[in-house]
């Protein structure tokens, strides 16, 4: 599917990409930047990057929300509720994902459902992909649609320069390419059939 298919079918599709790590000196965002910058060059889609170091979520699912709860979700919420589409970017933290990138989806449901995922993933030699392989059943529990092209970047360290962008493009920018084609497609074809009947209807 070309851009172009895409932008000319409706609205732009409003992709949330959401940022797993939260720990000190992560790496996430340098990822996430590039990503980002890849997505905002499509005439089909805007971009809203979901930090979730800036907006933390309650520790705990464990007791009803409170006031605090509240004024945490809405700075989250209604961004992933407006979102037609997901790119998440993670890392692979003892072969799994972050806890808060989990924390983000448990707090949520709806605002996930008959919605297409993506997955931009980084690490060592595995490239993150474990994590990306734990969260495909995780999204598939709250009736997202995760599609089948990743992202990863193996020893992502060495894989980008001082200024940020890859230091070898040709790889990143095909396999980014691909995933936001998926991504357009399912989200178009997601929001039309949410649109003629909601979902669970």
């Amino acid at each position: 599917m070309t851009t172009a298919t895409a932008a000319s079918t409706g609205a732009p599709i409003r992709l949330a990409v959401i940022v797993g790590s939260t720990r000190e000196g992560r790496f996430g965002p340098k990822v996430a930047n590039w990503f980002t910058g890849r997505a905002a060059l499509r005439e089909d889609m805007s971009v809203d990057v979901v930090d979730l170091a800036d907006t933390p979520l309650p520790a705990s699912l464990t007791h009803r929300p409170g006031p605090e709860d509240a004024k945490a979700l809405e700075a989250v919420t209604p961004r992933l509720d407006a979102a037609d589409a997901f790119a998440v970017v993670t890392p692979e933290y003892n072969h799994s994902y972050p806890a808060p990138l989990k924390n983000a989806i448990d707090w949520h449901h709806s605002q996930w459902q008959a919605k297409p995922v993506g997955f931009v993933s980084y690490g060592g030699i595995s490239g993150g992909l474990r994590a990306v392989e734990h969260l495909r059943p995780v999204f598939a529990e709250v009736h997202a649609v995760t599609v089948r092209d990743t992202v990863s970047f193996h020893g992502a360290w060495d894989a980008f320069g001082p200024d940020g962008r890859p230091t070898d493009p040709r790889g990143p920018d095909t396999a980014a390419t691909a995933m936001l084609d998926q991504l357009a497609w399912w989200a178009e074809a997601l929001r039309t059939a949410r649109a003629a009947r909601p979902y669970g209807a």
